[in-house]
């Protein structure tokens, strides 16, 4: 039962669309029409500016966390199991929220919140491999890519007989690549936008 209540809880929690929210107060805007028509801090960043996508980023980590923590808090008993069904459902309801048309983002910034709230040595190397990654490449795909591939390593060496939890984190990956599969093709074909590029579609300070 609490695996349910737990996804429950999660998956509301992570409807709550922090870029859809920005756009809207900020500049009016549906962010979904603009530039990539991802509801995520990358797109929000190329077509607001750095100030709205580290809100968005700020907003869709802390979503990941709290439920997580509300989840655990809930039972203390299943603690981990309740934090990661919580923390797996914020992705999902994020990626695919009910009150936007199941319309959102990526879930990246979500899925590093859930890490740091299960364990922060997870969220520590999953920020680490991010920021290295993107910091050599610029592509923020490929550091995102390369940050939930490790997941499901890092959970069979901080947690190896824990197979609940290692098929979870099989999925949050799975659903990223799936989420990143147009990501995927650009990189390969070498279209790839990479960090620092500006939207065509960019919406000026008024």
């Amino acid at each position: 039962m609490f695996r349910i209540i737990s996804i429950l809880i999660g998956y509301f929690i992570g409807c709550f669309q922090t870029a859809f929210l920005v756009g809207k107060m900020s500049h009016h805007i549906d962010i979904r029409k603009h530039g990539s028509g991802n509801a995520g801090t990358t797109n929000v960043i190329r077509v607001l500016g750095w100030k709205a996508g580290i809100l968005t980023f700020l907003g869709d980590l802390l979503k990941a966390i709290v439920a997580v923590i509300i989840c655990r808090w809930l039972w203390p008993d299943s603690s981990l199991l309740a934090g990661v069904y919580g923390g797996a459902a914020v992705v999902i309801g994020h990626n695919w929220p009910l009150f936007l048309g199941f319309k959102g983002g990526k879930g990246i910034a979500s899925t590093v919140g859930v890490l740091l709230a299960l364990d922060w040595r997870l969220g520590l190397i999953a920020i680490l491999t991010m920021i290295c990654i993107i910091g050599i490449t610029r592509y923020v795909s490929l550091g995102a890519i390369v940050m939930v591939s490790l997941i499901p390593i890092t959970l069979l060496l901080f947690y190896p007989n824990e197979n609940e939890v290692f098929c979870i984190g099989l999925f949050l990956m799975l659903s990223a690549l799936i989420r990143h599969r147009s990501n995927i093709y650009r990189l390969v074909t070498k279209t790839e936008s990479k960090l620092g590029y500006q939207s065509k579609n960019k919406v000026e300070e008024k």
